[in-house]
């Protein structure tokens, strides 16, 4: 990986940071609802997820043991939202099992676990994808990995940082690489006051940037994990808005300027 890669990494974060700040991710009150919400979000949106979410939660069943004692049928139905229903159930039964098995239920033993060999483990379960055990990884473990998804694919290659042949571990080996020393003491300082006339341009920012705080889009963290949050937010939210898979709207995105023809 060459170092204008890196250097152009850098300059993306530094100005969609600059201009949408803290996005909050993941929205999730507890370390176990990232897990399953990492589950459930595969093959479709977020707000599907988001319901299957709620009724897990009106059911007080969001939980290791609400998973763990749950018939799987109807499991099934509580998160049926979320599509493939039946798969993401027997999933997350095998996830649950495999807690119990390997760490006595203890999330907390488990990712004290080193990030490569938790990460092989995540990787074995049936259902278990590059996406799904990084993003249990970075946002409920708190492990410095980078979260590769189609939106980072397909921004990268239409900025010709990366081919249609790069790796999932290519493109996030890139990130880490060159995200790991970012300034993130600078990046966090406190917000300042700002004028009339920034808060009219931040105010008009595109719909779902950023979500609300939650206890674990606030909770403690390092700051490279901190920073890989961050970025992987900022890249989704350019990829919901602008890098659209048809149509895509670039005269309005923060990162216009970098691309090949505007150079």
């Amino acid at each position: 990986m060459s170092e204008a890669q890196h250097d152009a990494i850098r300059a993306y974060y530094r100005t969609l940071f600059s201009a949408w700040r803290q996005q909050h991710w993941w929205p999730a009150q507890s370390r176990f609802e990232v897990i399953v919400g990492a589950y459930l979000t595969q093959n479709t949106a977020w707000t599907n997820v988001e319901k299957a979410l709620d009724n897990l939660r009106r059911a007080r069943l969001l939980t290791i043991r609400g998973i763990r004692r749950t018939p799987q049928t109807q499991l099934e139905q509580l998160i049926r939202p979320a599509g493939y229903f039946r798969q993401k159930a027997q999933r997350l039964k095998t996830f649950v099992s495999f807690l119990d098995e390997r760490y006595g239920g203890s999330l907390a033993r488990m990712f004290a676990r080193p990030t490569g060999e938790l990460r092989d483990e995540l990787l074995a379960l049936n259902g278990v994808g590059p996406e799904t055990a990084d993003s249990i990884l970075l946002y409920a473990g708190n492990h410095p990995v980078f979260v590769v998804d189609a939106y980072t694919r397909r921004i990268l290659e239409r900025h010709q940082i990366v081919s249609n042949a790069a790796g999932y571990d290519e493109i996030r080996l890139l990130f880490e690489q060159a995200l790991g020393e970012a300034p993130a003491a600078e990046t966090f300082s406190p917000p300042r006051r700002r004028g009339r006339r920034e808060n009219s341009r931040l105010n008009s920012k595109p719909s779902g940037v950023s979500h609300q705080p939650s206890a674990v889009s606030e909770a403690a963290r390092a700051p490279v994990v901190q920073v890989f949050n961050e970025m992987h937010g900022l890249i989704v939210c350019v990829g919901k808005n602008y890098c659209l898979k048809s149509q895509p709207q670039c005269e309005q995105c923060p990162l216009q300027m970098f691309l090949p023809q505007a150079k």
